[in-house]
């Protein structure tokens, strides 16, 4: 007789949105033990397993932390009501979680204000001032006033329930709503609040009639998904506006086009051990894959630029999902002669563009361990070559595209032009005690862009993880085309691969994107606000990568500034706006990297 051993899920917190797949031990009549599903249309040994979801719907009302989502909520902040802010983010666990988020919470308080830019209360009667005890504008518990969490009658969690009309229990206040008749099962709107149970049997395929235990789990409540504040597009050429999006999402200007660039954690790298302060049903990749993908898909942007993609997440998830959405997709995995590990656990970089924005050119992948092995063969003796292999080879590659516009640049080019783009996409070696290789890939990636550049009269972006911080050798090669002799990087070179010092060049004429926001002048709706997110001794991001052990720039999106022009920039993060008890990643922001994207326009090209 098949029967049910155990089941259990990864996580018993479920989330908006996030498929919950149960792991089922089964053991089968020749004793074998599998978790393998014997679904009702292929029974195995006369016998399938049937499946159950419920929603447990208590008669009390439910509001969850809009800080700690896996907590209820017990206070309310009756500002947010006043000013209109979306009803979840008022509410909070404890006197103790309003008071530690103030900072950023207030903030909420000031651009609502902002935005609305009427009556005139004085701030402090209409929030509420924090001290030890909290706030004097939250109401405080279940208790004692009409407003309170616990018996406010239009409370719905932001949705009006829709209830399938099959009560299947009732229990001591509590029905039990069947929602779900497979393995899996995805909660929606209406489930937030609320615990759900899942049931497993297995079933006699002849008479229908259960068999053995029923074998249930109950998960705590339902969560909704974190809503990060949504990151504005800041113009830093032409008129002063922000930017504003189409009904298609996209920027109004049809001459223009965005790039993003971002790193989105790989799986195996994304542990509890290394991020001890992100919640683990937040660093669960059933979650953080529809978190990220949300976040791309809302930036609407032209060209991705993804880093640290596993292949089987790329082949499995993002190809597809970002296929649903008019992108075409192209991928580079990392090589192999170091990692030893399973192959689907290996990570690349991956560029995808809008079908009805661009259309694919060619493709060139550039695999670093290649360059290394003619390094060697070229300079390197004989007796050291092992040496210097163990050194140089690191796995890393780029993914470079030319693609071609589909779309219009206002006439400014000869007619019947083609309007070219070459994309580079790199996330180079991690190690810090490897400046060498750091360097070298660089600028091996940038030789290979040169020759594309001589063949063709091509506009030029290079994105990734460079790993390497403003003023490093790495960061001077891109934005200044060549290396001080006296850089202190250069002092760690082993293998002598830096040398002479004057190789270190190239004559593209690259120019970081994210430095138009330290090189704008005058004042301007956001500019200054994300001026003081700028280093002013670099030019560069105060940070886009930010954890409890590190904070610092890494990301980069370059340009040639003889050809392209940058028209806006997605607004910065700030380090107030990133939880005060947590870093990256974490249930908002599921990288410990941010996602850059900039907007541009090509150049009219001088007519020959």
């Amino acid at each position: 007789m098949l029967s049910v051993l155990r089941v259990h899920l990864p996580s018993d917190i479920p989330i908006v949105g996030c498929e919950l797949t149960p792991y089922v031990l089964l053991r089968h009549p020749d004793s074998s033990i599998t978790t393998d599903d014997v679904p009702e249309s292929a029974p195995q040994d006369g016998f399938y397993l049937r499946y159950k979801w419920y929603r447990i719907q208590s008669d009390k009302k439910i509001a969850v932390c809009s800080i700690h989502p896996s907590e209820q909520a017990t206070l309310q902040c009756l500002g947010c009501v006043k000013a209109k802010i979306p009803v979840g983010k008022s509410y909070h666990c404890s006197p103790r979680c309003f008071s530690d988020a103030w900072q950023h919470h207030r903030a909420l308080h000031d651009r609502a204000a902002s935005a609305v830019n009427e009556n005139g209360n004085d701030e402090e009667e209409l929030f509420g001032r924090v001290g030890s005890s909290g706030a004097s504008a939250l109401n405080p518990g279940l208790s004692g006033s009409t407003s309170t969490i616990g018996q406010n009658p239009s409370l719905n969690n932001g949705s009006t329930p829709s209830y399938p009309s099959v009560v299947s229990e009732r229990n001591g206040g509590e029905t039990w709503f069947e929602v779900g008749l497979s393995k899996t099962y995805t909660p929606t709107a209406d489930d937030i609040g609320h615990v759900l149970k899942f049931e497993c049997v297995a079933v006699d395929s002849e008479t229908r009639i259960p068999v053995g235990a029923v074998n249930t789990i109950l998960t705590s409540r339902v969560i909704p998904a974190p809503s990060p504040t949504p990151r504005r597009l800041i113009p830093v050429n032409g008129v002063d506006v922000m930017g504003h999006l189409d009904s298609d999402g996209r920027t109004a200007s049809s001459g223009t086009f965005t790039v993003l660039s971002y790193n989105i954690l790989s799986e195996v790298y994304a542990t509890s051990e290394q991020y001890s302060y992100c919640p683990s049903w937040a660093l669960s990749w059933a979650y953080r894959r529809q978190n990220l993908l949300r976040e791309i898909v809302g930036y609407h942007a032209d060209i991705l630029c993804l880093q640290e993609v596993l292949s089987d997440h790329f082949e499995e998830f993002f190809a597809p999902e970002l296929d649903k959405h008019g992108y075409q997709a192209l991928y580079k995995k990392k090589t192999a002669e170091v990692y030893s590990g399973s192959a689907s656990a290996i990570d690349g970089c991956a560029i995808f563009f809008r079908r009805d924005r661009f259309s694919h050119v060619k493709k060139y992948e550039v695999e670093f361990n290649k360059a290394a092995q003619s390094l060697t063969d070229a300079l390197v003796p004989s007796a050291q070559k092992k040496t210097a292999l163990n050194r140089l080879l690191k796995d890393n590659v780029a993914l470079i595209a030319v693609l071609e516009a589909r779309f219009s640049n206002h006439g400014a080019d000869p007619a019947g032009k083609r309007q070219l783009l070459c994309v580079a996409n790199t996330h180079v070696n991690v190690h810090q005690d490897l400046k060498d290789v750091k360097l070298w890939q660089v600028h091996t990636l940038l030789k290979g862009l040169e020759k594309i550049a001589v063949s063709a009269d091509i506009p030029m972006l290079v994105c990734g993880d460079f790993n390497s911080s403003p003023g490093s050798a790495p960061h001077a090669l891109l934005a200044m085309g060549k290396v001080d002799p006296m850089h202190p990087d250069l002092q760690v070179d082993p293998l002598g691969i830096l040398r002479p010092a004057s190789k270190l060049t190239h004559q593209l004429p690259l120019v970081s994107a994210y430095s138009s926001f330290a090189r704008m002048v005058g004042v301007r709706t956001g500019l200054d606000q994300q001026r003081r997110r700028m280093d002013p001794t670099t030019n560069e991001p105060l940070f886009t990568n930010c954890t409890r052990d590190f904070i610092g720039t890494l990301d980069y999106i370059f340009y040639t500034a003889d050809s392209l022009t940058v028209e806006s920039l997605l607004e910065l993060l700030d380090e107030e706006s990133l939880r005060k008890d947590t870093a990256l990643p974490s249930p908002e922001w599921s990288s410990d990297h941010i996602a850059l994207l900039a907007e541009f326009r090509c150049k009219p090209r001088i007519r020959r």
